[in-house]
């Protein structure tokens, strides 16, 4: 009886937290846009996944997986991530496959875009109440950290809130939580300026 009970408990704690060498294997489709150690490229697109919360990841291979992000005509770089998202047959897949990134040593990104940081700071006070006033972000709330977070990456998500591209989609309630935040930046040159003092948070 309690050895029954213990490989219960060993299938269910390995079903939580996801097994890294099976998600190595997964993670291999990632390479090609990722990087071999998650660092992300601008070329492409794609984030550093190396410092992202396990659960954001987790919710955003859903939205892809599930035709909530990239199905907008105008998202190419989604599109280009939402078959990858569907080669990941369930939630355990993407389980592993995050445990397996979070085995990744976090790397520094290069940042490629300026802006104005004391203009910034204003508008970051819009921001502070989902994603904290360090940017160390809020599980309860969806908002991830920015911490590690390339600046031209952060510039294109703020565009696609804001040009409705994200965040539309009825079923994605967190991005329709942002959507509006991100209408309050009246131009590319805020987005530029918030992001600016966004990467001088620490």
């Amino acid at each position: 009886m309690k050895r029954s009970f213990l490989l219960v408990f060993v299938a269910l704690w390995m079903w939580a937290g996801g097994d890294p060498a099976k998600g190595k294997t997964y993670y291999q489709t990632c390479v090609a846009c990722h990087g071999a150690n998650g660092e992300g490229m601008k070329t492409l697109n794609s984030p550093n996944l190396t410092h992202l919360p396990e659960w954001y990841i987790l919710s955003q291979l859903k939205n892809f997986k599930d035709g909530i992000r990239g199905t907008d005509p105008k998202d190419l770089y989604g599109m280009q991530m939402r078959p990858m998202a569907m080669t990941l047959p369930d939630e355990k897949a993407m389980l592993d496959v995050i445990a397996y990134i979070k085995t990744l040593k976090p790397g520094s990104v290069e940042h490629t875009e300026s802006g104005d940081a004391a203009k910034g700071k204003s508008l970051y006070a819009t921001c502070t109440a989902c994603h904290g006033a360090k940017g160390e972000g809020n599980e309860a709330l969806h908002a991830p950290s920015f911490e590690g977070q390339a600046d031209w990456y952060m510039i294109r998500q703020l565009q696609n809130f804001k040009a409705g591209i994200r965040g539309a989609n009825p079923k994605d309630m967190w991005g329709q939580q942002m959507r509006p935040m991100a209408m309050t930046l009246p131009d590319d040159k805020a987005i530029k300026d918030v992001v600016a003092y966004i990467k001088t948070l620490k």
